[in-house]
């Protein structure tokens, strides 16, 4: 087995100064950082200041005893997973449960031999450092998972969106998602959109009307691919968006000004005709529309416009 680093710290709790003397010199010796809590409350107080590898920790002291002093050390964040052995002349296999419940590892029956201490130490710290070892891969793993479902979802959302991969140069389309697929597919296929990037185009017409928005992402320096990310920009409503309801080109003007909340007057002024003029045609499509009023007839005419989007 091999030796403790120079660097482990052991606490000994001990009331006699005999034995804290036997067991600091040997230890010490041995490359171990010796700290020493004359009773309980000197080794609470020393856990605030550093955090032992392992604590020796006598049973009998007057006072606060060992067993209350372990209980007191596990409750603390500090002495939680520090390992204690108990140091006992109490032969009673009942009282050595004890102190195990209480939350030591080990315990050594006095008179201690500082050889069986000094097994015992390395002993144990080796298991904890096997244990603190294990802890960190959990947590690493831990963090690698978190960021395996960050990055999951990541993927999950751009897949959601319309996106492909092109080569930087030649523009060869290398993977696009469904969406996108759609779109290149209205666009007029691969062939179309390779020229696009090409030309550095930012939009492209499609046949309904519609603007397709080419936006380009980061390029990647070590396999030459770029990220482009698509949008379709809804054309701009018009009056013959309302010809479908049977109006003539000058009432669908009419109808489409009165979908935007235009009174006579202002559509007179927009249209560059007599507010009379304006009457009289609005008068001629309600009946066309089936309805009386001229707010019936927005509310229709905008049913139409949002859907022509």
């Amino acid at each position: 087995m091999t030796a403790p680093a120079p660097t482990a710290t052991v606490l000994i709790v001990d009331d006699t100064p005999d034995n804290i003397t036997v067991l600091f010199d040997f230890l010490a010796e041995r490359g171990f950082k010796v700290l020493v809590g004359e009773n309980g409350e000197a080794a609470l107080e020393a856990l605030e200041v550093e955090e032992p590898d392992l604590i020796l920790l006598d049973v009998m002291m007057p006072g606060l005893d060992g067993l209350e002093t372990c209980r007191r050390l596990k409750a603390l964040p500090a002495g939680r997973d520090v390992p204690v052995f108990f140091m006992t002349a109490l032969g009673d296999p009942y009282d050595k449960v004890r102190g195990l419940e209480a939350g030591a590892v080990d315990y050594l029956t006095k008179p201690v031999y500082p050889e069986e201490v000094l097994a015992r130490i390395r002993a144990h710290l080796e298991i904890r450092q096997l244990q603190k070892s294990l802890q960190e891969q959990n947590e690493r793993l831990d963090a690698a998972l978190q960021r395996s479902i960050t990055a999951e979802r990541a993927l999950q959302t751009l897949l959601d969106e319309p996106v492909l991969l092109a080569r930087a140069f030649t523009h060869e389309l290398l993977f696009a998602t469904a969406q996108a697929r759609t779109l290149i597919d209205l666009l007029g296929g691969e062939a179309e959109l390779a020229r696009l990037l090409a030309a550095d185009a930012e939009h492209a017409p499609l046949p309904d009307g519609r603007r397709l928005l080419l936006h380009r992402g980061a390029t990647s320096q070590v396999n030459q691919t770029e990220l482009v990310t698509l949008r379709v920009q809804s054309r701009a409503a018009t009056p013959d968006d309302l010809r479908s309801l049977g109006l003539t080109p000058r009432e669908a003007e009419m109808l489409f000004w009165i979908a935007q909340g235009k009174t006579s007057p202002e559509i007179a002024i927009i249209l560059n005709t007599q507010v009379c003029t304006v009457k009289k045609h609005v008068g001629n499509l309600l009946p066309k529309l089936g309805v009386e009023t001229r707010l019936a007839a927005a509310l229709l005419a905008q049913t139409l416009l949002q859907r022509g989007d």
